[in-house]
Order: structure tokens, then sequence, then C-alpha cells
């Protein structure tokens, strides 16, 4: 009686330790993340996309959604990509699959109007991400509650603008960000800001540092300046705006904290690196 009962506990353990770990996070998603696995251009999850013709929606310009093609561990965060002045969803098109593959639901846009103002690009933001939750094609794989917003260029003070706009959203990574506005004390959401070194269009003197020194100190914040990089930096596949980017949303839509080992403390000045802060602990 006593073996039969010691060998149901041994083999009852694992599952018991695995539904224990699961209830104390039901939105991790994947496996345990390596150096390796945020670097890599395709994660773990297979994915898929399809287009949102500018026709069918209302608020912003249509968009591509990149998402994973099974649902077997449950819903997904999603997060809404909005390109810069002048640009179209193309620019930002690489985080899409790049994104998705590590277990979001992406929506690249296009805007109303190429010259929208970041003001506008942040309403848009939000538009897209109501669609994205409320009528989409792959809306039942989504957790509504698990929503952030990236941007590049004034698609970047976009994203500020929707993180001020709506508290709820989980995360933000305004991209070599263009504001007018540099006060975002208001901001509530955690907010990565990444600027380039050698940024002419947008000097992270004037507008990436200041957006960080105005987030709250209270904040869960970061600020991560590319090493020797221009503004476009965030437009082509780039590993380190990748990986740091995956493991912001990972940390703050998933509340995974496997995922805080690589931003916090975070990195140190290097080749791809030039400067990182943060009020980690988070």
């Amino acid at each position: 009686m006593f073996v039969a009962t010691l060998l149901a506990a041994t083999l009852l353990a694992p599952a018991t330790g695995q539904a224990a770990q699961a209830a104390d996070n039901p939105y991790e998603r994947g496996p345990a993340p390596t150096t390796a696995s945020i670097e890599a251009a395709q994660g773990p999850f297979a994915t898929a996309q399809v287009g949102v013709a500018s026709s069918s929606v209302r608020g912003f310009g249509g968009g591509t959604i990149y998402y994973p093609t099974s649902t077997s561990e449950g819903t997904f965060g999603a997060v809404a990509i909005s390109p810069g002045f002048t640009a179209t969803q193309s620019s930002v098109a690489w985080l899409g699959p790049r994104l998705a593959s590590q277990g979001f639901v992406i929506i690249t846009i296009d805007t109303l109007s190429r010259y929208d103002s970041p003001a506008s690009r942040g309403d848009q933001l939000l538009a897209a991400l109501d669609y994205l939750t409320s009528t989409s094609s792959v809306r039942s794989r989504i957790d509504a509650t698990r929503l952030g917003v990236m941007g590049h260029s004034m698609g970047g003070g976009g994203s500020l603008e929707a993180a001020k706009d709506r508290p709820a959203l989980q995360a933000a990574i305004p991209l070599a960000g263009y504001n007018t506005t540099k006060n975002w004390s208001q901001v509530s959401v955690p907010t990565l800001v990444v600027g380039a070194e050698s940024d002419t269009v947008a000097p992270v003197s004037s507008h990436s540092e200041p957006f960080y020194t105005s987030l709250p100190g209270t904040l869960d914040k970061a600020y991560l300046e590319l090493n020797n990089a221009s503004h476009s930096a965030p437009t082509s596949p780039n590993t380190t705006v990748a990986k740091y980017s995956i493991s912001w949303l990972k940390r703050f839509i998933d509340d995974d904290t496997r995922y805080e080992q690589f931003i916090c403390p975070g990195p140190g000045a290097g080749t791809t690196v030039e400067e990182y802060r943060s009020t980690c602990p988070f």
C-alpha cells in the first residue's frame, strides 16, 4: 500500500508542479527564453498573415495581421505598430512575423494619410487594436486585456500618444520616436524608449531622451540607445531592436518574468548598444 501511494505521488508531482506554474502565470506562452531564442529570426510559433483592406475598417488605413497558427497554449496578447511620416506599413513589416512567432498577434497598419500627426497615429493605433479585438478574423485568438503599441518615428510618437490616452495598455515601444510634445508624465503604461545615436531626424537629445526622462520615475520604463545607428535603423531587420522589444512585450503584456533577465539590469554599452537605463527592478 505504501509503495503504491509513493508511486502515485511521484507520478503526480510533475503535473502538479506544472499546474501550479501555469496558475502562477496563465499568460506564459512558449518555452523558457534564451539569448539565442530572442535573437532568432523565427520564434517557437508558426505564423500566418492576413491583409486588412482600408475599405473594410474605420479609424485607420488598413494593414496586415500576423498571428500564431496554433492556440493550443491559449489566446495571445496583441500589438499594433505604426509607420512613420510619409511611410507605409512596409517600413515596419519585418516586425510582424518576428514578433508573432514569439507568441503575439501583430497588426502593422497603414495610416489614413502618410502625413498624419503623431496624435492622429496614436488614435489610429487604438482603432487598430479595437478592430483586432472586436471584429477581425483573428479576434478569438486574442486576449483583449493584454494589448500594446509600437511605432517608428511619428508612429513612435503616436505610441506615446496612445499610451497616454489608454492607460489600460500593457506596453508601449516608441522606436526612434518623433513628437513635438516632450512631457509624458501622464503615461502610466510600461514604456521602452528606443533611440538611435546618430539619428539626425529625431535626435535623441531632443526626442527619445526627453521622452524617457519625462515619464514618471515610478513607472516601469527603460531607455535603449542603438550604437552608431540612424533614424531608419528600426525599419529593417535589427536583432537588437527585436530582442529587447520581445523581452519588453513578454514581460509586460504576458507578465512573463522569465524575460526580465534580458531587460533587468539590461545590456551594457557595446557594439550594438550605446546606452541602457531603466527603473529596474520592475
